[in-house]
């Protein structure tokens, strides 16, 4: 166990290292050997209860610290193209992967709410069209920018079933979004607000970003507290990670980052203080809200639509090639735009999980979280002891950030905190 805990303890010596969102992550995908027919892929999996996530690679600007999939700028003819090419996405994988169900959706990105009312219809009433989508819906989920979230597109996602509104704020400091190199939007966020309370979203998200350069722990709280006067119902504490290619690491813009650990606890206990519970490193709700707990991503099939969206069976992961220089962006976006309908019924790009690979899965998705990981859950998918597959795990226990209770094995609060450290300690090797 000394090697095991000796690696942990570098691993939080080291502190922020990534967030573990999704397990194997994106920059582990490679070419399949051959093109895997979705029709194969989806034919032995449960599609009665299916999540349908629809990616959306455009924004209007793009901010310092991102690092994902997404244009900014993109202009209006490429746009146009990528819709043209999502609805025969659309049509080719609803016919490839036969009889389902779709229980919940998300529009993510990118930025969802740059397409104007009409292309967001457009691209519902191809769903409509093509997939099986079960309404109400358990969830349905948007994101938007504080200066496109108005209110013409808010009432057309209402009236298209909508259940969660996430907006990210980042911080109410002028200075701040200057050192985030975001626009300063302040105003906007208030008013975009003001109009999703009107509507009455079930759920409002915020999200803010500490570790900024420049920012105290004072003026964190004050952009938290301005936040939390804003009644959202749940609220994502983000560390800023500063990536390759990133506009900040271009600028080496990193001097705040020493502050991410101060922040995080101050953050944790104000939120705490105002009545939240926390649920992971970043997530935080009201108490009083009741979410779907039905959903588990560990065991629930994930399609994948637009041209930075991943797919989920259980034994493949796939999507699209990934790239964060605007130019190589472009290329395989514009590559995207040329797919025809057989092109889209396989898949080229991802990653084969083998057994180790789905149960190393199941622990992160779950460990990661608060409760934490249902050990008779985890006998009854594998047929085997977490214990017995991950001795490693005893090291958490021996340093006091993780507890094993004889139902659930969860991290303690120190582990919480250092969720970003523990996570890529548990990637396996081909994944790391």
């Amino acid at each position: 166990m000394t090697q095991s805990t000796d690696a942990l303890r570098e691993h939080l010596r080291q502190g922020f290292a990534a967030y573990t969102y999704a397990y194997p992550h994106k920059s582990a995908y490679g070419p399949f050997a051959e093109p895997m027919p979705l029709a194969r892929l989806w034919q032995a999996e449960d599609r009665q209860d299916l999540f349908l996530y629809v990616h959306i690679p455009f924004c209007h600007y793009r901010c310092g610290f991102c690092n994902l999939f997404t244009l900014g700028a993109p202009g209006h003819t490429l746009v146009d193209a990528f819709l043209v090419a999502l609805k025969r996405q659309i049509r080719a994988t609803a016919a490839a992967i036969g009889p389902h169900r779709i229980t919940r959706m998300a529009f993510g990105g990118g930025t969802p709410s740059l397409l104007s009312v009409a292309q967001f219809e457009t691209v519902m009433s191809a769903l409509h069209r093509h997939f099986n989508l079960q309404a109400p819906h358990r969830s349905f989920a948007i994101e938007v920018a504080p200066d496109s979230a108005s209110d013409q597109r808010l009432r057309s996602y209402q009236d298209a079933g909508v259940t969660r509104v996430s907006m990210g704020v980042q911080s109410v400091i002028g200075a701040e979004l200057d050192a985030l190199a975001r626009p300063r939007l302040q105003a906007e966020a208030l008013k975009a607000m003001a109009c999703i309370r009107e509507l009455d979203f079930p759920i409002v998200n915020l999200d803010l970003i500490y570790g900024i350069e420049g920012q105290t722990e004072s003026s964190f709280l004050a952009s938290l507290d301005a936040i939390v006067a804003q009644a959202p119902d749940e609220l994502y504490l983000y560390p800023l990670y500063v990536r390759q290619l990133t506009g900040l690491a271009k600028a080496n813009r990193t001097r705040g980052l020493r502050n991410r650990t101060q922040l995080y606890h101050a953050g944790v206990a104000r939120l705490r203080e105002r009545g939240f519970v926390q649920s992971s490193m970043r997530l935080f709700r009201r108490a009083e809200v009741m979410l779907d707990d039905a959903f588990a991503c560990q065991t629930i099939g994930t399609v994948g639509l637009g041209v930075g969206a991943r797919s989920y069976t259980r034994e493949v992961h796939y999507s699209e090639e990934y790239a964060v220089s605007r130019s190589a962006s472009k290329a395989i976006i514009q590559a995207y735009n040329e797919r025809m309908d057989a092109d889209f019924a396989s898949a080229r790009f991802g990653f084969l999980l083998n057994l180790a690979e789905r149960r190393r899965r199941f622990l992160l998705q779950s460990l990661l979280m608060w409760p934490g990981v249902d050990l008779a859950e985890y006998r009854a998918q594998f047929a085997s002891d977490l214990g017995d597959d991950f001795p490693e795990l005893a090291s958490l226990v021996e340093l006091g950030l993780a507890e094993d209770n004889g139902h659930c094995f969860a991290l303690t609060e120190a582990g919480m905190a250092s969720a970003d450290a523990i996570g890529p300690w548990l990637y396996s090797a081909d994944v790391r």
